[in-house]
């Protein structure tokens, strides 16, 4: 089959799937925005994606993109280097025309994956995973801006803080600027693989790419500060439900 046994073929499957994964971080990132206005409203939105068969079948779908995105990207990491051979120790000047962020696409994406997985465990495993499972965590499975509280401020607002919050808080921003740098050159690598892109164009997605990327990546950092920080929307006490009523009035938002 073309688009394995081809190098062309492989580099279609990364720029179709990069797309796709694109489209979900623009998703993921306008839900967090959520929560900065209605902590009840982002809580309705993880109740909707908690543990139904629609939710599951998409984060089977994710979960399949992500590998296939990340297998492929490494075949053709390996490929680039067999065809340079000896060669890629004889140069000691980089091509001014190649970005940083082009000849170093599989370590950044390296960094993404790893990031990836902290997510996962302090979001996804404390949530879908701990319903479906259920775990003794289940009550507060779809309660997500409980676990957002969590990681980035390490506790209730109102409580004194262990540290751990700032220190995932910091993780998490070095995370997302190494998913900057892959996803603002992914973007415009993409629509060139697929041929959408002329000498007139390509000058043309590299600025949408660059501007497309800023937006999605600040909505990130601003939820992940902000909750580090000791922001609270105003309803937050409310969407707290028990676990706010037993750490006092203090934790009332506004």
């Amino acid at each position: 089959m073309w688009l394995i046994n081809s190098s062309i073929g492989r580099k279609v499957v990364m720029a179709v799937t990069g797309i796709a994964l694109v489209l979900f971080l623009t998703f993921h990132a306008s839900m967090n925005v959520v929560a900065l206005i209605s902590a009840k409203g982002y809580n309705m939105i993880c109740e909707f994606l908690g543990a139904n068969w629609y939710a599951v079948a998409a984060t089977i779908g994710l979960a399949g993109l992500v590998a296939l995105h990340f297998i492929f990207a490494f075949i053709l990491t390996i490929q680039n280097r067999k065809a340079r051979g000896n060669s890629q120790y004889a140069v000691t000047n980089k091509p001014k025309k190649v970005e940083w962020a082009s000849q170093n696409m599989l370590v950044l994406g390296i960094i993404v994956i790893l990031g990836m997985g902290l997510h996962l465990f302090n979001f996804w495993y404390n949530m879908m995973f701990a319903e479906l499972a259920e775990t003794d965590g289940v009550a507060l499975a779809s309660n997500g801006v409980y676990h957002i509280v969590r990681t980035f401020h390490g506790g209730c607002p109102c409580e004194p803080t262990t540290g751990c919050g700032y220190a995932y808080t910091a993780i998490y921003l070095v995370w997302l600027c190494a998913l900057w740098f892959h996803m603002n050159h992914g973007i415009w690598s993409s629509m060139q693989t697929m041929g959408w892109s002329g000498k007139i164009w390509l000058n043309r997605w590299q600025c949408i790419s660059l501007i497309y990327t800023t937006v999605i990546i600040l909505m990130f950092v601003v939820v992940a500060v902000a909750f580090c920080l000791g922001y609270v929307p105003c309803d937050f006490k409310e969407a707290m439900g028990e676990c706010a009523k037993a750490a006092g009035s203090c934790c009332g938002g506004c």
